[in-house]
């Protein structure tokens, strides 16, 4: 009995079938608005639009239908249709009953005509697409080799951008990501049915872009109108930048028509330096000089090395600046004294090179420690001087050239990695710069000499706080952000700025013997909350009591913190700052 059901049901269903296959067909015509929509509100292919007519005057229902048949949304119901009259234009926002943007796929309209009893789903079918396509830009030539594109070229040819597949055209957009602020400074179109499109360095107004880093962003929309981008933008149209990541793709070019690379160690006196430098093959003028005085070497050279022989046997920060037309780059040079003296004196190339504004890697955007690296310290710098140099190591060496003062030179790269000077045999060393970054190798061998009774003096700011690995090919990877306290426990303040009047207070050291006491008119300081011992042997505070100099004990040793930014540049014109650094001085060499 039940097969005998199912067996005219079956039958039933077949016929049925078949009649509405045979059936006089009532859709006259069909049009939709859009072979694809993409609702995503870019104002582009947002809705479907929806007509027909039909043979015979029908009471219908209109309903958008997925691949497999199911309603996602009905988009008329019980229209009086009269025969072979066009539907009003029928609209669907490609969203489902409950408001929400369907799945991208393919879908369907369905009529329902009620008189009949019977629904057809017309076959022609339309996509949604709210996917990007997407667009990655290759590479960058015609040059090969893992970093950016160097412009300008030796041959004055453009910069060629390979796409990963052609696209219905679209255009390029060229922003400039260092130095900061990030701005956009041309667009070029890209070809229908290309992959590639070509940059000349040229900005919006036809002239030529300056010197920097920059990035080479792809766009193209697809069929439905949805923007692919190569790397993605924000609401302003900026690169959006993750802390710690590369930028997606190889968009980087680098416009840089000479620059040059300072040694990672000290030459001896006496002894040939070698300085790198990078001119796309041209030929340049260099000068060799001491701080603050004129040139004492100079020459004209193409060659991307040149070695240079500095005059003197004292240590001293020497500069090497290449220069091609009007542009320079401007590197210090390290020379150490043959003879060993009291007093080591540390440059922070690890910071220069951290807060160095160059693509390594050719994403378009610069490595730098502040962005979560990597960072190579075997790089060009990216402006003429490290930041803050003029201000900060520059005023102290020039200081100590000035009086004569008789010391060893290294740099913090140097006691990572146990080449050049080191710790031993010296009573003092004076941290001259920022030293933002260190490698926990250096971090433990400071503290351990402080600690077996050593003098440290740290002249900078924002310094000691944070570790970076320095890797056996002098990379720098994996920066960490501060921690609550440095490598001798001390506590900082976040940076205040105003205006400040600092006052000699307690002083068991007398660091402010030579001084007058008084630190006045400063417009930013960095104050100490704690220190490991509990108690400074000097300080000189604010009026508010914040601890700004401040020199405290650590194991038999003393560390010395300015906290003064501004104080290096006032060591030329500032009585009071000179006394101080003399006595600072005193303290290291004994």
């Amino acid at each position: 009995m039940i097969f005998a059901l199912l067996v005219l049901a079956t039958g039933s269903a077949f016929f049925l079938a078949q009649k509405l296959k045979t059936a006089d067909p009532v859709l006259l015509s069909f049009r939709l608005g859009a072979e694809a929509i993409s609702p995503n509100g870019d104002g582009r292919f947002e809705r479907q639009r929806v007509t027909f007519r039909l043979k015979r005057s029908e009471l219908v229902d209109v309903a958008v239908v997925d691949e497999r048949g199911d309603s996602v949304r009905e988009i008329a119901s019980g229209i009086e249709l009269p025969a072979y009259r066009t539907i009003e234009p029928l609209i669907w926002n490609g969203r489902d009953e409950n408001g929400k943007i369907v799945a991208d796929g393919r879908y369907r309209i369905r009529v329902t005509l009620r008189r009949e009893g019977r629904s057809i789903v017309v076959p022609k079918s339309f996509r949604v697409d709210n996917t990007p396509p997407k667009v990655t830009v290759v590479s960058i030539g015609p040059d090969a080799g893992p970093g950016p594109e160097l412009l300008p070229r030796p041959d004055g040819q453009p910069a060629e951008v390979l796409l990963n597949a052609p696209a219905r055209g679209g255009r390029l957009l060229i922003f400039r990501t260092a130095p900061l602020p990030t701005e956009q400074v041309a667009e070029v179109p890209i070809a229908e049915g290309s992959n590639r499109a070509s940059w000349n360095g040229r900005a919006a107004d036809g002239r030529p872009v300056p010197p920097g880093t920059y990035l080479v962003v792809a766009q193209r929309r697809d069929s439905a109108g949805v923007l692919g981008s190569s790397v993605p933008l924000d609401a302003k149209g900026m690169p959006i930048s993750v802390y710690g990541q590369p930028l997606p793709g190889r968009g980087g070019i680098t416009v840089r028509p000479v620059a040059a690379q300072p040694p990672l160690l000290p030459t001896k006196a006496g002894s040939l330096a070698s300085v790198n430098v990078a001119a796309n093959g041209q030929r340049f003028s260099w000068t060799l000089s001491q701080l603050g005085k004129s040139s004492s070497l100079r020459g004209r050279s193409s060659a991307s090395v040149v070695r240079v022989r500095p005059r003197g046997k004292s240590s001293q920060l020497m500069l090497f600046t290449a220069k091609k037309g009007r542009l320079r780059s401007s590197v210090p040079l390290a020379v150490d004294d043959a003879a060993s003296h009291p007093v080591l004196v540390v440059l922070p190339l690890i910071t220069w090179q951290g807060r160095n504004p160059v693509d390594d890697d050719g994403d378009g955007e610069p490595n730098l420690l502040t962005r979560g690296g990597p960072a190579t310290l075997r790089r060009v710098l990216g402006t003429p001087l490290p930041a803050r140099f003029a201000v900060q190591e520059q005023p102290i060496m020039k200081w100590l050239a000035r009086n004569r003062y008789r010391y060893d030179l290294t740099t913090d790269y140097g006691l990572a990695s146990g080449r050049g000077p080191t710790l031993a045999g010296h009573s003092g060393v004076l941290l001259v710069g920022d030293t933002v970054w260190l490698p926990p190798a250096a971090a433990r061998k400071l503290r351990s000499f402080v600690t077996a009774g050593g003098t440290l003096v740290e002249a900078g700011t924002d310094s000691l706080l944070r570790s970076v690995t320095l890797t056996k090919r002098a990379n720098l990877v994996a920066p960490l952000p501060p921690a609550t306290a440095d490598i001798f426990g001390s506590k900082l303040d976040p940076p205040a700025i105003g205006t400040f009047d600092i006052t000699a207070g307690e002083d068991q050291i007398e660091l402010f013997k030579g001084t007058s006491g008084l630190f006045n008119n400063y417009a930013a300081i960095e104050a100490t909350k704690m220190v490991p011992s509990g108690k400074p042997l000097a300080s000189a505070v604010t009026g508010d009591g914040a601890v700004t100099i401040v020199a405290f004990r650590v194991g038999k040793g003393t560390v010395i913190r300015y906290g003064l930014p501004q104080l290096p540049s006032r060591l030329a014109t500032d009585p009071d700052v000179q006394g101080l650094m003399t006595r600072s001085w005193q303290l290291l060499s004994r």
